[in-house]
């Protein structure tokens, strides 16, 4: 097996054309070995391509970069906008960021494509038919990691969903859907229950899908849709999701599909694109060649489709099929009867090598076309401002209490006329004026205040009067969310019972 190093990637895959640099990084784990996999296949495809190779992940954490990333790799992925990234290791305990989430964050990529195809009767499947591709938001929602302790028994982590973030990926979503001729697109969300997060992301998902009146749309409230999705994902055709549920779905669909181990995903952004396989980097089994290259080798056909290298990306992808069907299978797909050969990750790629040039017999050939809609995308255009006044507070506060009768008699006692009491809650169930006995209640409630005057906005002058009051009266005020309308619509949500 030829060992790539650093020294020769650059002198590889030079061509009478033009080479691309991409950017690589062999990561942790079993990272190496399938990279190595990866780029011999490349190499040998022919592929007009030169490799700037970085270090990052797990040494990176370790030595004391608390990013994982050094700055020069960030100057390496940012000058050649194509980052082909093995799995990395992120240390457990200490505080570490997640350098994949860091990396769609700060480079702008908020599109997130993973294809799940079966491979019947190859590999194994109960869905034989199954042909989806899942487009996921890939920088926002609860992937902020805004996560606060707030009580001694409460902590609280922050949903951040935008207007442009929701508007583009699903702008997304169906411009890819018209590009590769699918039919329908199907949104996921839970706006059941979080009717303002996740509302948002539905009605914008209607908005635009009326733009394109040749595909199907539909929704589906996450828990069921992802039920229906490993019951018969046939029936789903592109899927377009928010951050964390789109993370998880995507393995799903990974794994119901044959093996996570098969599927590679994409990363795109207006101004760069990273690739990368969608499972870990699996330490436990490191070092041992026994690891599956494919997804990865799948993400490098993404990678050369986006690079308008189709041509390059075609053989490769009939070469891998044919592996698969003469029944040389790596040992996590491997199936007494079916397969022929329990091959390790070198000789995997191999098996790839020998089979480049050949056209599949039982798989259907594949012909790539190359993306033109990310440049026709239209850019997030602010739309005029709406009325927002301020109506209300909602105080967080810390109190050790179980009665919020009590509670509220505390505050009441020493509350002004310019604000009214209207509810208590605590974790998001209202307890006052109107409670259970049966409702547990932790040491963080919610203090929610409205303005007497239903028709005159509250000065911003008078919040930090009313706080002054609760610290007075001794209650532990923790954090304050200021309530609007816009347009004269409630932006905030009614207490679970109200």
């Amino acid at each position: 097996m030829e060992n790539l190093t650093m020294t020769d990637s650059r002198e590889m895959l030079l061509s009478a054309d033009q080479p691309t640099t991409i950017t690589v990084a062999k990561g942790d784990g079993i990272g190496p070995e399938i990279m190595n996999a990866t780029l011999r296949i490349l190499k040998a495809a022919g592929a007009p391509l030169q490799f700037d190779m970085i270090e990052v992940g797990e040494k990176q954490y370790l030595s004391g970069n608390s990013s994982g990333i050094p700055e020069s790799a960030w100057d390496s992925i940012r000058k050649n906008k194509v980052f082909l990234k093995a799995p990395i290791t992120t240390p457990q305990g200490g505080g570490y960021k997640s350098l994949n989430v860091t990396m769609r964050k700060k480079l702008g990529l908020y599109a997130n494509i993973r294809p799940c195809a079966s491979y019947h009767p190859y590999v194994s499947t109960k869905h034989p038919v199954m042909d989806l591709v899942i487009i996921r938001e890939n920088e926002e929602d609860l992937y902020a990691g805004i996560e606060h302790q707030q009580t001694d028994e409460v902590i609280q982590c922050l949903k951040l969903i935008s207007r442009p973030g929701c508007e583009r990926i699903i702008r997304y979503a169906f411009e890819y859907a018209q590009q590769y001729g699918r039919k329908k697109v199907t949104c996921f969300s839970k706006d059941n229950i979080m009717k303002q997060t996740d509302g948002l992301f539905h009605r914008i998902f209607d908005e635009i899908g009326a733009e394109y009146p040749n595909i199907e749309k539909e929704h589906w409230i996450i828990d069921i849709g992802a039920a229906k999705l490993a019951d018969s994902p046939e029936i789903f055709d592109v899927i377009v999701t928010l951050n964390l549920y789109g993370d998880v779905i995507s393995d799903i669909a990974a794994q119901i599909a044959g093996s996570v181990g098969l599927a590679g995903s994409a990363n795109i952004g207006t101004h760069c694109a990273m690739f990368e396989a969608i499972h870990g980097s699996a330490p436990k089994i490191a070092g041992e060649n026994i690891a599956n290259p494919s997804g990865l080798i799948q993400a490098a056909i993404l990678m050369l489709v986006h690079l308008k290298q189709n041509a390059i990306a075609e053989k490769i992808q009939h070469a891998w099929l044919k592996t698969i069907e003469d029944g040389i299978h790596t040992p996590d797909i491997y199936k007494e009867g079916m397969s022929k050969v329990k091959a390790g990750t070198a000789e995997f790629a191999d098996a790839v090598i020998e089979r480049l040039g050949c056209i599949p017999e039982h798989f259907k050939t594949v012909s790539y076309t190359s993306s033109t809609f990310e440049s026709r995308l239209k850019p997030y255009v602010r739309r005029a401002p709406m009325k927002k006044e301020l109506v209300g507070v909602d105080v967080m506060v810390h109190w050790n209490g179980s009665d919020a009768g009590e509670l509220a008699n505390k505050v009441l006692s020493g509350l002004t006329t310019n604000f009214t009491l209207k509810m208590i809650s605590n974790r998001g169930t209202a307890v006052w004026p109107n409670s259970l006995p049966e409702t547990f209640c932790t040491d963080h409630w919610r203090l929610r205040f409205i303005g007497t005057d239903a028709n005159t906005p509250i000065p911003k002058n008078q919040l930090l009067s009313l706080l002054e009051m609760l610290d007075r009266s001794g209650i532990d005020y923790i954090k304050t969310e200021h309530l609007y309308t816009f347009d004269g619509k409630p932006g905030y949500s009614m207490g679970q019972g109200q």
